[in-house]
């Protein structure tokens, strides 16, 4: 069976995330996954949420996001997809 090429999810999560160890969260579900990218909180309220790796896992963290189990209140996440650019090592909260 060929291997599907590494995907690119970037994800804009919106409601209430920053400082309710959202970030934290996200990259300990990001680790257990095997991805690589970050979390970060950006100045408006949002965390942006850049994660590469097989797309299945992708979409499985992108339901996490939106499962309500995460910490804080997620209102919406608008996803985009892309192919990986690389360069990523680890997830890190920024």
């Amino acid at each position: 069976m060929p291997s599907t090429p590494p995907a690119r999810l970037t994800a804009w999560v919106h409601g209430s995330v920053q400082g309710v160890g959202f970030r934290w969260w996200t990259r300990s579900r990001a680790l257990e996954l095997g991805l690589v990218g970050h979390a970060t909180n950006r100045p408006d309220g949002r965390v942006l949420v850049i994660a590469e790796g097989p797309r299945a896992d992708c979409e499985r963290l992108l339901g996490l996001l939106r499962s309500g189990a995460t910490p804080g209140r997620v209102d919406l996440v608008v996803e985009s997809w892309s192919d990986a650019a690389g360069g990523l090592v680890g997830f890190v909260e920024r």
